[in-house]
């Protein structure tokens, strides 16, 4: 019984195995040729998965490849410099999965010898590595029986069961979690969850699902009960807060000041132009400030030029209007700390440096 006192479906014996025969007969017509299908190599089943966290697998493709072919082994993930990693990593987002993957490749390199652990709780103990991404190597990587439980399988889940609980609660995880382990073959396990993720991506999609072109339809008890579109959405719907910023490109005998984000703040370790947000209304109160700011911050004193370009774009949950000024060096002496350095660049040597989104965006302004 679901916690509203509504009863759900038993999932039959009959049911599981006939559920598990029409998913892995589709899979075998409509398994998508991804990169990291090619290999059953940990490093490889870890790398794409922390990769498809919150990101679109047409997006993750080539990222994945320049990665690979950049750092091949997890040795050579240890090995490397952050920001090399952090630069691979530029654009996909949430920058936390570059340094956990990073610092969880060094635990495997140097202290278990390039072996990755072939158990969930193992795993599990790498910085990084939650419940689902351990569950998608122990069962992609080494085919061990492992529930998965991400966007596409939470969705797909939770219209089999008709699910009457909120997904994104504790109640309705658990739930979730123990279908995903029932539903386990004993055998092909790695096909099979790749299999589910595949079915709740092509097919069992957040809109307007395409109820009649999938094979476990008549399974589906949400489609039986005519409740589809009345489940409670799988995400939770993000509140988002404006905000007001500026950045400045300040230039100094043809080159520019570019600064890394230090520990606290938005994207720690990458490099971006000085920003900052700005309180000030009208636009000579808003040119003080942010000279000012220029100043506490870097020690260069600039005068604000004409604005370049405005950059509407979201992060987490801020709607981001970003102006972006050119500012005139006037002296100063620069101030550079161990956590947040910053340096003089000719607009030729940025492709070396990890930026953020919008400031690779500033910097292909600059030619």
């Amino acid at each position: 019984m679901a916690t509203d006192g509504t009863f759900e479906p038993e999932l039959t014996s009959a049911w599981k195995q006939s559920f598990r025969r029409k998913l892995l007969a589709w899979y075998k017509q409509h398994e998508r040729d991804l990169p990291w299908r090619k290999s059953r190599d940990p490093y490889r089943v870890w790398v794409s998965e922390v990769m498809l966290q919150q990101t679109q697998v047409a997006t993750v493709r080539g990222y994945f490849e320049r990665f690979m072919a950049a750092l091949p082994t997890v040795h050579d993930l240890a090995a490397a410099e952050e920001q090399q990693v952090l630069r691979l990593w530029e654009g996909l987002g949430y920058y936390r999965r570059a340094r956990g993957l990073h610092a969880a490749a060094k635990v495997v390199s140097n202290e278990l010898g390039g072996e990755f652990p072939t158990s969930v709780e193992e795993l599990m103990k790498l910085p990084g590595i939650g419940r689902y991404t351990a569950g998608a190597i122990v069962s992609i990587a080494y085919d061990k029986p492992a529930p998965i439980l991400e966007a596409n399988t939470i969705r797909l889940l939770a219209r089999l069961v008709a699910l009457r609980d909120d997904p994104t609660r504790s109640a309705g995880q658990k739930r979730l979690w123990q279908v995903a382990e029932e539903l386990l073959p004993r055998k092909e396990v790695s096909r099979f969850n790749q299999a589910l993720m595949e079915l709740g991506s092509l097919v069992c999609t957040p809109r307007t699902p395409k109820c009649d072109a999938c094979p476990v339809e008549s399974l589906c008890h949400a489609r039986q009960l005519g409740i589809v579109e009345e489940l409670l959405p799988t995400t939770k719907k993000t509140t988002y807060t404006d905000l007001r910023e500026a950045a400045l490109v300040v230039r100094r005998s043809g080159k520019v000041l570019i600064r890394q984000c230090g520990p606290e703040e938005r994207w720690t370790g990458l490099w971006d132009f000085p920003r900052f947000g700005v309180e000030s209304e009208g636009p000579l109160f808003a040119a003080r400030e942010l000279e000012s700011k220029l100043t506490e911050v870097t020690g260069i004193r600039a005068s604000l030029g004409p604005l370049l370009k405005t950059i509407k774009h979201g992060v987490t949950r801020y709607r981001i209007t970003l102006d972006c000024y050119e500012a005139k060096h006037q002296g100063g002496r620069l101030k550079s700390s161990k956590d947040s350095p910053a340096v003089w660049l000719a607009p030729s040597d940025l492709g070396e440096y990890p930026l953020s989104t919008t400031g690779r965006k500033i910097a292909k302004l600059l030619g």
